[in-house]
């Protein structure tokens, strides 16, 4: 079985940096990609197993993009976990709304998110 594969999606530099560096040492297959519109691109593409999306990114947010992806057939199926600064209960609350299967908070806790990742990877 070949390696599990997440994109990652942050128009943040350092984000991505943390979320891929947090993520590499547990051996996934990393891929990236900058904002929401980048992120239907590199889904469709790529066939990720899992998803981590920041919320405001510039040409399509992540809420924007994750509805999207649950819209459509070929990316439904894979998991999307929003990573944000926003964590007030009605951004979470839009967050599933928009299709997200689960919502981790900036700054990210290392634990909480190869937690939260390891969780969605074994059910695919």
């Amino acid at each position: 079985m070949g390696k599990k594969k997440i994109l990652v999606v942050d128009d943040s530099r350092t984000a991505l940096f943390m979320v891929t560096t947090i993520l590499r040492k547990e051996r996934y297959e990393l891929v990236t990609a900058s904002d929401g519109e980048q992120a239907l691109e590199m889904a469709a593409s790529e066939r990720p197993d899992l998803i981590l999306m920041d919320v405001i990114m510039p040409r399509k947010t992540g809420f924007e993009a994750c509805r999207e992806l649950k819209r459509r057939e070929d990316t439904r199926a894979i998991p999307v976990i929003l990573v944000t600064t926003r964590g007030e209960g009605e951004n979470v609350e839009a967050g599933f709304q928009s299709g997200c299967n689960d919502y981790v908070t900036k700054p990210i806790n290392a634990l909480e998110l190869l937690t939260k990742v390891r969780e969605h990877m074994g059910a695919r």
